[in-house]
C-alpha cells in the first residue's frame, strides 16, 4: 500500500469516526427525558417543603420583632417631644425662685409646689413607660449618650470629664430617647508669659551658680 493510499484511509476512518460523534449526540437530543422515580419526586418534594417551611418561620419571626418592637417604641417621637415639657416646667421653677418681685410673695412656695407636683406627675409616668433620666455629671464623656457643647480647663479632674449638665438627657428603655448636652473638661495650657518667666529664672539661678 503506498503512501497515498494509507493517507486516503486514515482521512475515511477519520470522517467515519466524526460522523459516529454526530449520530450519538443526535441520538441523545433525541432521547426521550428519563423519567422521574418515585423516590425522586419524593425527595424533591420534600425539599421544596423545607425551604418553604423555613421561609416561613422567618417571617413570622420578623414579623414578631416588628410588633414587638412597635408595641415598646410606638411612642418613641411623643416621649421625646413631651420631654420639652418637663424642660419647661424646670425653667419654670428656676424663673419664680429667681425673681425678685416674686420673692415676698407668700404664695410662692405654693405655686412652685403645685408646680413640682405636676413634674413628678411626669416623671412617674416617663418611668412607667421605661424613660429614664441619663446619669452625666461627673462621669466620663461618651458620644453614645453625650453631646459636648463646651470644653472648660480643669486640671483638677481628667480631661473628658462631664462637669456641666446644660440639658439631661434620656433613655427609652435601650434605645437614647435624647443626649445629654454637656460641658467637658480639658487639661489647661500653660500661658507662653509663665513658661517665659520659668525660663528667665532658671538661667539666672545657673549663673549665680
Amino acid at each position: 500500500m503506498t503512501k497515498s493510499d494509507q493517507k486516503k484511509v486514515e482521512e475515511t476512518l477519520s470522517e467515519n469516526k466524526e460522523e459516529a460523534q454526530k449520530n450519538e449526540a443526535i441520538e441523545k437530543k433525541s432521547a426521550p427525558p428519563k423519567e422521574e422515580t418515585v423516590e425522586d419526586k419524593l425527595k424533591t418534594t420534600q425539599e421544596k417543603l423545607l425551604r418553604t417551611m423555613a421561609e416561613m418561620e422567618n417571617q413570622r419571626r420578623r414579623f414578631e420583632k416588628e410588633n414587638q418592637e412597635a408595641f415598646e417604641f410606638g411612642g418613641f417621637n411623643l416621649a421625646r417631644e413631651s420631654l420639652s415639657l418637663l424642660d419647661n416646667i424646670d425653667r419654670a421653677i428656676i424663673s419664680f425662685k429667681n425673681d425678685e418681685k416674686l420673692r415676698n410673695n407668700e404664695d410662692l412656695n405654693k405655686i412652685i409646689y403645685g408646680i413640682e407636683i405636676v413634674k413628678q406627675d411626669l416623671v412617674s409616668i416617663f418611668k412607667k413607660n421605661g424613660i429614664t433620666p441619663i446619669e452625666s455629671m461627673n462621669k466620663k464623656f461618651d458620644p453614645n449618650f453625650h453631646q459636648a457643647m463646651l470644653e472648660l480647663e480643669d486640671n483638677t479632674k481628667d480631661a473628658g470629664t462631664v462637669v456641666q449638665e446644660i440639658q439631661k438627657g434620656y433613655m427609652m428603655k435601650d434605645r437614647l430617647l435624647r443626649p445629654s448636652l454637656v460641658g467637658v473638661t480639658k487639661k489647661r495650657e500653660e500661658k507662653v508669659e509663665n513658661t517665659k518667666k520659668d525660663r528667665e529664672n532658671t538661667e539666672k539661678k545657673e549663673e549665680k551658680k
